[in-house]
């Protein structure tokens, strides 16, 4: 039961393969099994099922990219020229406005891909150069 409730309360499914082998061992324990024989059972249950789960894990697509790494490698146009002499300028990336910073001027109105987040600014590149 402790294994089945830590289950519930814990992310992942870390924990079902053993609480699923330990119901079958509380079932031979029920039938007064010998407790070697429950306890080979809780094992190979155990491992039994953390196999069978693992494959079902594998299939799973990776998930999306979240915080800053979902905006690595996208495409963003220059809506204030990127000067790294001012550290000033901006790009347009999906519905927002970033401020932004290069290692070169970049004029407004040019196409230029994120290859790093600082903070609130993106740093970007030509998207010929990327």
């Amino acid at each position: 039961m402790f294994l089945g409730i830590g289950e519930v309360l814990t992310a992942g499914f870390f924990l079902l393969p053993f609480s699923i082998g330990a119901a079958v061992a509380a079932a031979l324990a029920w039938f007064e099994a010998p407790i070697v024989v429950q306890w080979l059972t809780f094992l190979g249950v155990s491992v039994v099922a953390l196999v069978w789960m693992q494959r079902f894990a594998r299939r799973q697509r990776p998930s999306p990219p979240v915080g800053e790494n979902r905006y690595l490698g996208k495409t963003a146009r220059v809506i204030e020229a990127i000067d790294p002499g001012t550290g000033s300028g901006r790009v347009h990336l999906d519905t927002e406005n970033w401020r932004a910073s290069a290692s070169e001027l970049i004029p407004t109105g040019s196409q230029v891909r994120v290859v790093d987040v600082q903070g609130t600014r993106l740093v970007v590149q030509p998207v010929d150069k990327a």
